[in-house]
Order: C-alpha cells, then sequence, then structure tokens
C-alpha cells in the first residue's frame, strides 16, 4: 500500500507549506504495539474500506480509475448546474463497475484464487471474541501456512496481506515462527522500511526465538546508521534495541554507529569500549565523534529525540567530546532536553551536559526544564538530571526563579515520593548515603568533577544558597499539610530530616521560626488517642523513628557513636520529650505504652533524654511505679525489655 501513503504525505505536505519544519518539531514515541494487529484496526479497516486489493498495482489502477471517475463528474457538473445528486449516483455506479473490474483481473493473476482464500481463512483466525478453540486455532494457522507458505516474501509488504502474516506468527508454533523467518530472510531491510512490513518484523521479534532474532539482527547489521534516518526504520531499530536486544547485541549495535570500521569487522571489536578506542588515537577519535555526531544530528531533525537507541549513541559521543562538540550537542538538543531524561542513557547524557555547559547554556536549558517541573523531578531519571542541576548552577537565584512556582505547587506530592523527594533532601543534608545509593552518589560525584571547569561556586555554597532560598517554601508546606505527610513513612522521614537540622533553621525568619514551633506542635497533637487502634500513627515503623529523632534532639553519628546534639534548634530534645510525656502519655497510660511494641521504644527515647535531668522527676517517678505491670514476657516486645532493665 506504499502508493496510499505516499499520497497521503503528499497531500500533508501540499496543505503545510512548512510540512518539512513541522515533522522536525513532532515528537515520536518508540515502540510498535505487538498486541492484536499491531496496527490501528479503525485505521486499517478504513484503508480497507477504501480498497479491498491487496495488490500495489490495483491500487494505482484504482487511483487512475478514481482520478478519471472525477474529472467525468466535474464535466457532468458543469454542464446539468445544480443536479448533482444525479452525477453522484452515477459516479458511485461507475466507482462500482470499476471495482468489480478490477476484483475480477485480480483473480485472474497468478495465485490470485490462493490469496482469496488466505484472506478468508484469516477473517476466522483473527477473530477474539467469543475466544476460538485452540484447535480449531491450529487447523487454520496449518491452512493458511500451506496457501502462504510459497509466496510469503510477495504478501508481507502488503497492508492487508502482512496483517495476515502478523497473525500467522502470533497464533503458530515456534517451529513455524522459524520458517516464516527463513522464509523472509534477505527481506529484513525491506520490512524495517516498509510502512507496513515494519509491524511484522517486530512481531517476529517478539514472538521468535534468539536464533530468529538473531538473524534479524545480523541481517540488519551494517544499515542501523541508515535505518536511523529513516521514518519506518527507526522505530523498528529503537524496540529491537530496548526490548529484544541481549546487553552484547545492544553494545553490536552502538558501535555500529562508530563507523564503518566497527560495522565490517564487528567481531574483532567485541570487548573494545569507546573510550579505550580514543584514548590511543586522536584521529580515530575524530572519526567516532563525527559519524556518531551526524548520526545523531540526522535523527534528531527526524523526531526521534526520544528514542533510546539514540540515547545511548548520545552518551558514547558525550563520553568523547571536546569543547566544540558538546556545545553543538548542546545547541542541537537544549529545546528537547526533556525528552533524554526518561531513560538512564538519556538521563546521563543531560546531566554530563549540564555539568560541562558555560553559563549561558545552562540557562537555555534551565529554560527548556523548567516547563517539566513536575514531570522531572518525580521521574526516576529525570530527577537526577535536576539534583545535577543543583549540584552544577552557579545562579541560584536563576533556578529558584525558575522551577519555585511549580515546585510550590507541587511539594507536598514532592515530599512524598521515592524519587521526588530526594533533591529537597539533598538541598537539606546534602548527598547523604541514607538516601542516595553508591551508584548514584558516583554518578553524581563525576558530574559535580566535570562541573569544576565551568562552575565558580563550591558545592557547599550553592546548597547554603538554594536551602536559604527553598527552605521558607518547605516549612509552609509542611507545616499546612502536616496530617497527611505524617501519614506516609516517607513523609515522616523528611520532616524529621526538616526538624532535626541547624542548617535549616538557621534561615528561618523570626515569624518563621514560630510556624516551626506550631509544626511540633501539630506532631504532638497527632499521636492523641488509643495506641491500640490500627490507624494511630504509632503503628507506622517511620513515626516511632521520627519521635526518637525529635526526644534525641541531635543526629546520630556513625562514625562516633554518638548523638550530635543540635545547637541552634528550638523545642527539641529533652524540651519536647517532656512534653510529649505530659501531653500523651503521662502516668494514665504509661504501661499501655511500654507493652505496645510499637511504642515502647518511645519510652525507652524519654528515658535516655531526661535521665538525671530536673525536668524529667515526673516522669521518671511515674516509670518506676509502673514497673510491676509492664509485661517483659512478650518477645516481639524488645522495647519493654530494655525500658525495665534501664528503669531498675
Amino acid at each position: 500500500m506504499a502508493p496510499l501513503v505516499k499520497n497521503k504525505r503528499n497531500a500533508v505536505k501540499r496543505s503545510h507549506p512548512n510540512g518539512k519544519q513541522a515533522d522536525k518539531k513532532t515528537v515520536k514515541k518508540a515502540r510498535i504495539s505487538v498486541d492484536s494487529s499491531d496496527e490501528s484496526d479503525h485505521e486499517m479497516e478504513k484503508l480497507e474500506d477504501a480498497s479491498q486489493s491487496s495488490d500495489e498495482d490495483d491500487l494505482d489502477e484504482l487511483d487512475e480509475l478514481d482520478k478519471s471517475g472525477s474529472s467525468s463528474d466535474e464535466a457532468e457538473d458543469e454542464e446539468e448546474g445544480n443536479n448533482k445528486s444525479e452525477s453522484k449516483e452515477q459516479g458511485s455506479n461507475n466507482h462500482d463497475e470499476q471495482r468489480k473490474l478490477l476484483k475480477e483481473r485480480k483473480m485472474m493473476r497468478k495465485s490470485g484464487t490462493e490469496v482469496q482464500q488466505i484472506k478468508f481463512l484469516w477473517e476466522k483466525l483473527r477473530v477474539k471474541n467469543p475466544p476460538i478453540p485452540r484447535q480449531v486455532r491450529e487447523k487454520l494457522s496449518n491452512e493458511i501456512w500451506e496457501l502462504s507458505k510459497d509466496c510469503i516474501s510477495d504478501l508481507v509488504l502488503k497492508h492487508d496481506a502482512s496483517r495476515v502474516v502478523q497473525t500467522l506468527v502470533k497464533y503458530s508454533t515456534k517451529e513455524r515462527r522459524d520458517q516464516i523467518v527463513d522464509s523472509l530472510k534477505g527481506k529484513f531491510y525491506l520490512l524495517a522500511t516498509s510502512a507496513y512490513g515494519k509491524y511484522l518484523l517486530v512481531k517476529l521479534l517478539h514472538y521468535g526465538s534468539k536464533q530468529s532474532r538473531q538473524a534479524i539482527i545480523d541481517e540488519l547489521h551494517g544499515n542501523l546508521r541508515k535505518l536511523m534516518r529513516h521514518r519506518e526504520g527507526a522505530y523498528v531499530v529503537e524496540d529491537l534495541y530496548v526490548l529484544y536486544a541481549s546487553h552484547q547485541q545492544k553494545q553490536q549495535m552502538i558501535r555500529e554507529f562508530w563507523g564503518s570500521e566497527y560495522a565490517v569487522f564487528r567481531d574483532t571489536h567485541n570487548d573494545l569500549t569507546v573510550d579505550k578506542v580514543c584514548e590511543g588515537s586522536t584521529e580515530k577519535r575524530s572519526i567516532i565523534a563525527r559519524n556518531l555526531l551526524g548520526t545523531i544530528t540526522a535523527s534528531v531533525e527526524k523526531g526521534s529525540t526520544g528514542f533510546q537507541i539514540l540515547h545511548a549513541a548520545m552518551r558514547e559521543l558525550v563520553k568523547i567530546a571536546n569543547e566544540k562538540e558538546t556545545s553543538e550537542m548542546i545547541e542541537l538538543l537544549h529545546e528537547q532536553f526533556a525528552e533524554l531524561v526518561h531513560t538512564p542513557e538519556g538521563a546521563d547524557v543531560a546531566c554530563t551536559l549540564i555539568a560541562r555547559a558555560s553559563a549561558k547554556e545552562r540557562k537555555l536549558i534551565i529554560k527548556t526544564l523548567k516547563n517539566h517541573t513536575e514531570s522531572l523531578i518525580k521521574n526516576e531519571h529525570g530527577n537526577l538530571v535536576f539534583i545535577t542541576a543543583l549540584l552544577c548552577v552557579d545562579d541560584t537565584v536563576l533556578m529558584f526563579k525558575s522551577f519555585g512556582p511549580s515546585v510550590k505547587e507541587h511539594l507536598n506530592e514532592f515530599i512524598i515520593d521515592k524519587y521526588a523527594r530526594r533533591p529537597w533532601l539533598y538541598i537539606l543534608v546534602g548527598l547523604d548515603g541514607k538516601y542516595f545509593a553508591p551508584n548514584v552518589m558516583t554518578d553524581l560525584r563525576r558530574y559535580v568533577a566535570l562541573s569544576e571547569a565551568t562552575s565558580k561556586k563550591e558545592e557547599s555554597q550553592r546548597r547554603h544558597e538554594l536551602l536559604n532560598k527553598f527552605a521558607p517554601m518547605i516549612l509552609k508546606c509542611v507545616s499546612k499539610n502536616c496530617s497527611e505527610i505524617l501519614v506516609e513513612n516517607l513523609g515522616c522521614q523528611f520532616v524529621s530530616e526538616m526538624l532535626v537540622n541547624d542548617d535549616f533553621y538557621e534561615q528561618l525568619s523570626e515569624k518563621e521560626a514560630e510556624v516551626f514551633k506550631q509544626v511540633i506542635d501539630n506532631i504532638i497533637t497527632v499521636f492523641k488517642g488509643d495506641i491500640s487502634e490500627e490507624d494511630h500513627p504509632i503503628q507506622r515503623p517511620f513515626s516511632t523513628r521520627l519521635l526518637k529523632a525529635l526526644i534525641q534532639g541531635g543526629k546520630w553519628n556513625n562514625k562516633e557513636k554518638k548523638i550530635e546534639p543540635l545547637q541552634k534548634v528550638q523545642g527539641l530534645g529533652s524540651e519536647f520529650a517532656v512534653r510529649f510525656y505530659d501531653d500523651i502519655i503521662d502516668s494514665s497510660n504509661i504501661v499501655e505504652w511500654a507493652n505496645n511494641p510499637n511504642s515502647s521504644f518511645t519510652l525507652v527515647a524519654i528515658f535516655e533524654a531526661l535521665k538525671g535531668k530536673k525536668e524529667g522527676a515526673q516522669f521518671i517517678k511515674d516509670l518506676k511505679k509502673a514497673l510491676p505491670e509492664i509485661d517483659t514476657s512478650n518477645e516481639d516486645n524488645k522495647g519493654a525489655k530494655l525500658l525495665v532493665k534501664l528503669a531498675r
């Protein structure tokens, strides 16, 4: 059906004078569905209604006849004036006759009868509702295969016939699929570049064996750079790379982008990395960089910026790029930066470019990213791109102005999100190993090292400036949404890091310090109620950790193996311990708190905070009085045993 597609594309270009430029801006999303028929059923039904012929020659003839009919209609309109209905009816009759004539011609051709029989069987095989019994499907598949095996290579490039083969692949055995792959050898490139054949190729990748996939990869090898520049082929290469290629095959595919040498002599370069190749040869580095940049530029202009395989090629380039090539990459990609961040390879490229960019180039990048703040920060990989910007960009005022409005709107969601909370935890406590995995820490430190050539401020200074700007916003958000945040374990952890933080407290004005105290008051209020209830906050593990941190009034130093008390924060430590005991526990339910495995360690923390202090006299007195009633027989309640041991 290539002529029909071509006509459609030409029609678009005629209706849009700037159609070429518009195509460049169109974001194409990879993945060709392998569910059902892989092409939109609605679209294909429209195509089938337009022409029952599966042959491109039929379509060409039909187009010519349609043109003739159209000319005839126009002539009649001119002669008969307003009598349009009559001419329309006549044109319709002519059209039906033309179709009948084409059908007769088709049946007279070689294999015409077989093709019609294949389609008839396919209509039965493709039925989904009600489901067809397995035995019936196998019988239909066998019949279709016997009719099509000698002409399958002629069927796969036609829109309706290609769908027949797709369905056959879906419902066939492994052996049959291998037979289909064998019969199509030598045509995989043609399939990849076909508007309809690409769907069959992806079907073969999805359902085929490892051997079949390798056969397809081997045949496409040497043409990947060319396919990435092709409207249809780029989708096939993307799906092959992301969904079906092994790690070794992926490396093989990427090395092909280095240049023809690494495509032709692939077996001798299996263990090579782009870094190793470029170490000993400036000439090879230049050649590889030029080839990569050429492929990347052409693909971006085709609208393939979001493709993961292209991100992998970009990552190869940024590893070896000089200052000029880095600037060219930024110039090429800064408007599409948001399309990079959804893959690990693309995020690495974005982070590296931000780290190596000049102040002017960073402004361009930030201008693009600020329009995607929410999705950027919530994304697992995009999140690291944002953190890298926080780590490297000297203009903290620009960062706050660009991202602040959107952050303010969604901060309550960010705080309790697994990934979205990380930038704010970085601002609060730096790159803490509790919140950043070792590999993530390594990558972020690498970006900081890369930024040293273009960034003037120390990392600690940038973080302090960001904390100064975002601290009031964070405090206000926690104060406003305290109850909702504390329901979540991650929320409790965040609030703990915010409150037990001298640096954070130091950024607050007197008025904001009052809000800080209100947050502490709200936390105490949250823990009122019957602790035996399932929904009581004490039943959540991070709630007890939050209370412990507030009662201790400092952070645990793992190296020193001791608590480092706060120097500036007011209202925590022993003061909080006394308030919490008086307002929430007291003598009336101290036994209940001690006998509950989820709350007993809170009493242990209070005891350690108030032992030997005047303000803790009442608590110690109540505890000693309650000791006989504390149950130490429960093996799950280690806190009760420790409490009794400490009190005696």
